[in-house]
Parts: structure tokens; C-alpha cells; sequence
């Protein structure tokens, strides 16, 4: 099973990290914190950035804050708990990234009360099992519910979920949003759906690492503190340079009618791959609920698995001929514990055996008809 063409590579882990979008944008150098003219040049495209990140997401500008990535916008939400008045309780869904879910055991073991959600078979979040958690706890304050899953791309109704926050009794619940998978794949209105904050990471949308966005409907008070940037929500130099490559690659495919667009045009792809992976008989779609064209997953995300299998081999000899996919979430490669397909019952074997697909906006036929082939392949010796 040898790679006979060395440079050939087909890339099938974007749910990892988009391939990096180039530009010739020039970015001032100085630092947007310094009163000299450099700083001035630097401040003056680090807002030029978030009026025009502001306008692909259809918010106000005063209600963006650059981060680092998804992780930290995720960590400043769930963390900003920790200087609210009272005892509210924080729940989060069973199949939240790792930011989320690992944050809420150290919250659990700061003294914070803590709950979960669980989600259908999926891997949704409903009204249903949203109102069971909420039903359990009379003092919920705080909710993180992710969009569209990193593992195996279920979309959660997120209007009706905030619909079944709003209807609650009592004080008003913060719902936060990991929108890390959804911006750039499925269309996004945060007006709309009353979402209180969100995380966005640029490299998933073809920017560079190391640059998000945080979104807060209303300003919080947050747990980390020092520096003052950022309107005092994100401390540290701010990274002029990857915030203009963020609005960069938000105009380019994020926009809402190019979004709809792509999101076919990748559902006719993940549908010829659906189709060709369910004829083969050692084949296991995760989960079971999935066909194609079935518009509660994303056609950008798709888990599998192989009989006999682990993933961790088929990963390594699709790569030997030059196909990347991957075993999951990058965030916990190097655990081989499969937290979200626990959650949506998947039985041990086949977590064993699964590997994420991901595909992105440049993807191709010839690319899906190179994955079949690599597969076949790796069959014949598996």
C-alpha cells in the first residue's frame, strides 16, 4: 500500500484545520495598544478588522472581542461563571469539545454546581432532553450547547433550544454557542437566535491559527483578567495580523449566500460518499440515523467505521497513501477515550474503529473518488 505519488496528498481533515488561505493584505506592525503612529496604523485595522468581521455576521462591532482561537472564546464564556453572583448552576451537553467539557470538571471541582445534558441517539441536543436537565435543576444560570458536533456533525436546532431557555421560570439563563464548526457551513443568524455568546476559531475557516472571536451579546464580567485589551474581556497584545486574516476569510466564504451555495455543493459530494461507503460491507456509518442528504448533519463532517479495524490504523495507512482523516477531535488525539460517540451509545468496538472524514469548500469529486479508492485499497490487506 504504497503512495506512488509522493506529492499527491488529499486532505480530509478540516474539522481539524482548513488549508490556510493566502493573502497580500498588508497589516500595519505596530502595537495597537502604543500611542505612537505605528500603534495608531495597527489600532486602525485591528477595528477595520471587526467592522468587517462585525458585517459577515450581521452584529454590532462593540459586541466582537478577538481571541486566540474557539478554545479560549469557549473558556472566557464558561470561566466568566466564576465571578457570578450566586450559586447558578452551569450545564453543557454531553458531546461538547473538550474546552467545554473539561472545563466544567475543574468548575465541578472549584465548588461551582454542574449538570448535563444529554442528547439523542444523533448526538442532538432536543427540547426534550434540554427540558429533562432543566426539569432536574430548578437553579440552571448558565447553558453551553454547541451548534454542529466536531465528531460526527449533527446540527442542533439551536432556535428552539434558546426558545426552551427563554421559557423557563426564574432568572434569565445564559445560553453560549460553540459556533466553531458552523460558521463558514451552515447559515448563522446570532440576532435571530438570541444567542448570550459564541465562540468562532479562524483556522477552521482557512485563516491562520492562533486568532478567534468572541461573541457577547451583552458585556460579562470575566474571570481572567489584566492588560485592559480587548474592552477589558481579553487581556494581551492583540493580534493585528491574524484579525485582518479573519475578516479575510469571512468575506471570502462566510457569508450567508455563499455558505448556502457551498452547503450543497458539499452535500452532493458527502452524498456520493455516503452512498459508496454504506455498499461496503464492512462498513458502519456512526450513527446509524445518518443517510445522505439528511440535513441534521453537516456535509462537511462524517464518522465511520471499519470491521476489524482500529481507526488508528486505517488513519495511518490512508495517510501512507496520501489521504489525511483522523481519529477524531485533534483537541484529544492523545487520548484514545471517544467521549462524544459514548454519549450517543456506540458500543466499544466501533468507537475503537472510527474515523472522522471532514471535507472543506475546495474539495473535489476527484478527491471523494481518491478516498474510495484508498479505502478499497487498505481493505484488500486489512
Amino acid at each position: 500500500m504504497e503512495n506512488k505519488n509522493k506529492e499527491k496528498r488529499t486532505y480530509f481533515d478540516w474539522a481539524a484545520s482548513a488549508p490556510y488561505y493566502e493573502s497580500n493584505t498588508l497589516v500595519p506592525y505596530g502595537n495597537p495598544s502604543s500611542q505612537h503612529y505605528e500603534g495608531k496604523m495597527a489600532k486602525a485595522a485591528l477595528e477595520d478588522a471587526r467592522l468587517r468581521c462585525a458585517a459577515v455576521l450581521n452584529v454590532p462591532p462593540a459586541t466582537l472581542y478577538f481571541t486566540s482561537g474557539g478554545t479560549e472564546s469557549n473558556s472566557i464564556a464558561l470561566f466568566s461563571n466564576l465571578r457570578r453572583p450566586g450559586m447558578g448552576r452551569i450545564i453543557s451537553s454531553l458531546t461538547e469539545h473538550a474546552s467545554i467539557r473539561e472545563g466544567m470538571e475543574t468548575l465541578e471541582k472549584m465548588g461551582k454546581p454542574v449538570g448535563t445534558i444529554n442528547v439523542d441517539s444523533t448526538g442532538r441536543v432536543t427540547t426534550d432532553t434540554l427540558l429533562k436537565t432543566l426539569n432536574q435543576y430548578d437553579d440552571v444560570r448558565f447553558a453551553a450547547i454547541m451548534s454542529v458536533n466536531n465528531e460526527t456533525g449533527a446540527v442542533t436546532d439551536i432556535p428552539s433550544i434558546k426558545d426552551v431557555l427563554c421559557g423557563q421560570k426564574g432568572a434569565p439563563i445564559h445560553f453560549h454557542c460553540d459556533l466553531v464548526q458552523s460558521i463558514g457551513k451552515i447559515p448563522v443568524n446570532l440576532i435571530n437566535w438570541e444567542i448570550d455568546s459564541a465562540s468562532i476559531s479562524a483556522h477552521k475557516v482557512s485563516g491562520p491559527c492562533g486568532i478567534g472571536l468572541l461573541y457577547l451579546r451583552k458585556p460579562l464580567e470575566v474571570f481572567y483578567t489584566g492588560g485592559g485589551q480587548e474592552n477589558k474581556i481579553r487581556g494581551g497584545t492583540e493580534n493585528t495580523h491574524g484579525a485582518v486574516a479573519l475578516a479575510n476569510c469571512l468575506e471570502k466564504s462566510c457569508c450567508n449566500e455563499q455558505v448556502i451555495k457551498s452547503k450543497k455543493q458539499a452535500a452532493v459530494r458527502w452524498n456520493k460518499l455516503i452512498t459508496s461507503l454504506t455498499a461496503i460491507d464492512r462498513c458502519t456509518i456512526i450513527p446509524k440515523e445518518r443517510i445522505a442528504n439528511d440535513d441534521i448533519f453537516s456535509p462537511y463532517i462524517l464518522q465511520a467505521a471499519f470491521k476489524d479495524i482500529p481507526g488508528e490504523v486505517m488513519a495511518r495507512a490512508l495517510d501512507d497513501l496520501g489521504i489525511a482523516v483522523s481519529t477524531g477531535s485533534a483537541c484529544s488525539s492523545s487520548s484514545p477515550e471517544r467521549p462524544v460517540l459514548t454519549a450517543i451509545g456506540i458500543e466499544e468496538k466501533l468507537r475503537i474503529e472510527g474515523i472522522r472524514i471532514s471535507q472543506g469548500h475546495s474539495t473535489t469529486d476527484e478527491d471523494i473518488d481518491h478516498l474510495l479508492f484508498g479505502i478499497s485499497e487498505v481493505l484488500k490487506f486489512l
